[in-house]
Formats: structure tokens, sequence, C-alpha cells
């Protein structure tokens, strides 16, 4: 039997652990520091919980010691510190944190210690890398990839029209970050909630698309001359946190309040995680759609991937946290089993993209979980 942790017990580790749970030859370990979130979890799975200050790397180290591979879950801030740990013991790892650092920095040190790690593998970054790859293959010479993508609430409520299924820090993190996208085969950066337009889903209607800095790994991976991501929200969502912005109220610099000494961000934080709560009772929704074209002949080809997921409401579960949590424990067993054979090292999603069989099948196994990926060619 195999012994697996996960990092973190939010509603993506959550749907993790479940979906893991599942296999008799896998004994799920989880793992946190908020005591409510591994009680929920307790009513409702039959594994191990483990309290653990997640930020401590030498925690780290020794949880993931006595595993045979690591999900990381955590929110990106904590992302880095987490995954150093488990490099240090040479287990293989799966991480979704979504962290602002550059993962492959630590290549050399996974390699000296033999843990091979998968990063960025959840819905976007992940899945969007993995199609876009493939599709890239597919109209090669790549000429242009484009990803746009967002989960939403369904029922708009103002003022935000947004509620957050995931950590709010790490959303408000994607609105100061530049956004990087290639233009001409040159990097280049654009100002977050910058370049907006709007697009119809016949799902949803009108929603606006912006930069953020969506791409990671893809921008040196792939060779296409032209790429960007954008993000997804309802009209005018970007003109208001782009005051927000411009205000100053996203600053990480500490001010002087009365005496007291605060970072805005930190008070923009607090109270947008009330106003931004996703509760259950909500439903909302993932929408994507990847497009590459390509090729020598005018016009040029193109292929399409759309993804439209809602709540599931028979399990609970949100979409972001399904079609995220999904792909991590899929990719997870195949490590597991051998499926994967990846040399030591850090590992984008997109380096899995030659793997016909892979890709198939992981496309089926989501689709099984009602996580469906339509492709068009042109």
């Amino acid at each position: 039997m195999h012994k697996l942790i996960i990092l973190g017990a939010g509603r993506v580790g959550h749907v993790i652990a479940r979906d893991l749970n599942d296999d008799a030859d896998i004994q799920v370990t989880i793992a946190d520091r908020r005591t409510e979130y591994l009680d929920a979890l307790c009513e409702k799975l039959e594994c191990e919980t483990v309290f653990a200050d997640l930020s401590d790397i030498g925690t780290i180290e020794r949880l993931a010691s006595d595993h045979d591979l690591v999900i990381g879950a955590l929110p990106g801030a904590m992302g880095l510190n987490a995954l150093k740990g488990v490099i240090a013991t040479g287990k293989p790892c799966v991480d979704i944190s979504f962290m602002p650092e550059d993962p492959s920095s630590l290549d050399e040190e996974a390699k000296k210690t033999g843990s091979r790690v998968l990063y960025d593998f959840g819905v976007a970054p992940g899945m969007s890398n993995l199609l876009a790859a493939t599709a890239a293959m597919e109209v090669a010479p790549a000429r242009q990839i484009r990803i746009v993508v967002g989960g939403l609430p369904m029922v708009r409520r103002q003022p935000w029209e947004y509620a957050a299924p995931f950590s709010p820090v790490d959303v408000l993190e994607e609105y100061t970050r530049p956004a990087r996208i290639k233009v001409s085969g040159n990097m280049v950066e654009r100002v977050p909630l910058s370049g907006i337009e709007q697009i119809e889903f016949p799902e949803v209607g009108t929603l606006e698309a912006f930069f953020t800095d969506g791409l990671r790994s893809l921008i040196r991976t792939i060779d296409c001359p032209g790429m960007e991501e954008k993000t997804l929200r309802y009209p005018g969502y970007a003109k208001k946190i782009g005051l927000l912005r411009d205000s100053g109220f996203l600053g990480n610099e500490p001010i002087d309040v009365n005496g007291v000494k605060i970072a805005p961000v930190d008070l923009t934080l607090k109270l947008l995680e009330p106003a931004w709560h996703l509760d259950d009772m909500m439903e909302e929704f993932t929408v994507m759609r990847i497009t590459a074209m390509g090729g020598n002949g005018h016009p040029f080809n193109r292929v399409t991937w759309d993804l439209f997921d809602r709540t599931d409401r028979d399990r609970n579960e949100t979409s972001m946290a399904r079609t995220t949590g999904f792909p991590a424990a899929i990719v997870a067993r195949r490590m597991l089993d051998g499926t994967i054979d990846l040399e030591p090292g850090i590992h984008p999603p997109e380096a899995l993209a030659g793997n016909t069989a892979f890709v198939e099948g992981i496309l089926k196994d989501l689709k099984a979980r009602k996580v469906v990926y339509r492709k068009t060619m042109i």
C-alpha cells in the first residue's frame, strides 16, 4: 500500500483526499493547522489527519519522510518553503499551491536529492498548460496560444459579483504581479487588469477578460511567438479592483494609522474576506477556453479546448476545487503506480504533453468525474 500525505485541508485538499481515499491501494493522510477543517474531513472520510504547522520546514520534512508521495495544496505564500522541505527528503511531489516564485529555481536541489516534482498541476495553471502544449503540437508550428479562464458565482451579487473559490490573498496577488505574455516572440509585461475585452460564453453570457500572470512556465517551454492568458470575471470587475490597487489599497508597505503600522493589503483582505466568502449554499462555475493556432497554410489551423463546470451539489464540492483537485489526484496516482516515470527535478504540467496515453487517460478520468473538456478542430 502506498502512503500519501496532502499538505492543506482546504476545499481543494478536501477534494483530493476524497478522490484518493476511494483507492484501496493508497493510505491517505491530510495535514493542516486548522482543526475545524480536519474535523470536517473526518466526518466524511476514513483517513488519517495530522494537526501541524505547515509553515515550519522541519515539520514538512518530518511529514514527507514518512510518506511515499506528497501533494502540496497550501496557499501560494507557503508553497515554496513547503516544497523545499519535501525536496530535502527526496520524496516525489505534486504541487498546486500556485506560488508566486518560480519553482524551477529548486531544480538542481531536486536532482541532487532525487525528488521528482510536478508543480502547478491544477486547472489553470495545470490542465491549461497540458492542453495548450498538446494543441501547439497539433497545429505546429504554433503561432498563437490564448487562454481565458475564471471561476465565478452563478448569482451576481453587488458590489463585487465575485466569490473567492480559494485563498483571497492569492487572488489579490494576481492583480498586482506584472502579467507576462509573448508578443512577436518576445516576453513582455502588461499591467495586470489591463487589456479588457468582452467574450460571450453560451452557458453564462458575457464575461470580461483581462491580463493576469497565468502563463507561468509556458512562457519558456513552448516555442510560440504569441501567447497570453486572461482572467474572466463579470463585466465591470476589473475597473473596481483597479481602483483599489491604484489608490494604494493593495500595497504591502506598512503605513502609520493613528500610531499603528499596517500594510494596506492586510486591511483590504480583512474587509474583502467576508464580502468574497463562498458559502456552502452558493452555486459557482469554472469556465476556460484554450485556443492554439498555427501551421504553414492560410488560414491557420486551430484547436480549441472548452471547459464549463458547475458546483457538484451531490458531493457538495465547488467547481474550482473539483477542477483543480481532480487533476492533482489523478497525476499523483500515476506517479505512485509508475505510469509516469519522470527524471529527478522540477517539471511543469506541459512536460507530460508528449505522453499521448497520459493526456488521453487524464481526460477520460476527468470525464468520469463529470469534468468534461470539449475539443474543436478547424
